[in-house]
């Protein structure tokens, strides 16, 4: 994986999802974030980050649960929550910030 901090360090919003294999609410998670990516484009970025397979990343940002969404704009973090959350409230989000 590339770096985090320059993943994260981008000029438009960058979604990051903290996910793992083994979590139930994270594979609900997955097919919202696909519909959501589709209908923003290239406005923003959506990153999936492994927290078994990445855990200096997970630690870093103090991951206590997952799934865990954090949105990034240049390096900050504008926004962050924990469990599923829904199309509707992601794309707003996103389109706020881009």
């Amino acid at each position: 994986m590339a770096n985090f901090k320059e993943l994260i360090n981008q000029n438009k919003p960058v979604l990051v999802d903290f996910t793992a294999s083994w979590c139930g609410p994270c594979k609900v998670q997955a097919p919202i974030l696909d519909t959501v990516k589709s209908e923003i484009g290239n406005k923003a970025s959506i990153i999936k980050i492994d927290v078994d397979k990445n855990p200096k990343a997970a630690q870093s940002m103090k991951i206590q649960g997952v799934p865990t969404l954090i949105l990034f704009k240049n390096g900050k973090q504008l926004w962050r929550k924990s469990g599923v959350v829904d199309k509707g409230t992601l794309v707003a989000l996103l389109q706020q910030h881009s």
